[in-house]
């Protein structure tokens, strides 16, 4: 005789993935375009003055902090999840985001440089042209100045 152990399994999965999902969400939010960024101005990588402009909080501390943890832990933890968070996080802005348009702009360019690098290309190549439009109506024997 079989037992039916599916709604256990099902269960489980359901569960797993649901704290998947959580973990997948933080860590989304912690790397969108309003979370925590990597800092232009930290000593290594910027991800102390990174967390520390996050949660608003002294620089100074942070770093004390996460070399206290460093010493007491050992590289292994702290060392490994500090490189592995300077390689996830993205780096600040240059300019701050004042609109949708820009923050859609900057995840684009962070996520994939060479679609950000062809739109860029595009928007000259017909700013270009309508400039040669302009030329050669200006320069037309039509146009007249006199």
């Amino acid at each position: 005789m079989r037992r039916n152990y599916r709604h256990k399994h099902n269960f489980k999965f359901k569960t797993c993935k649901s704290r998947y999902n959580r973990f997948r969400d933080k860590i989304e939010t912690m790397t969108s375009s309003r979370g925590v960024y990597r800092s232009r101005k930290g000593i290594l990588m910027g991800v102390c003055r990174g967390f520390a402009e996050f949660f608003d909080l002294n620089v100074f501390w942070v770093r004390v902090i996460a070399f206290l943890l460093f010493l007491i832990t050992g590289f292994w933890p702290i060392g490994v999840i500090y490189i592995v968070a300077g390689l996830l996080l993205k780096v600040e802005p240059v300019t701050p985001l004042r609109s949708e348009k820009d923050e859609e702009f900057y995840d684009s360019y962070t996520h994939s440089r060479q679609s950000a690098i062809q739109r860029i290309k595009r928007k000259f190549e017909n700013i270009e042209r309508r400039i040669q439009r302009m030329e050669h109506t200006v320069t037309s024997r039509e146009f007249d100045c006199e």
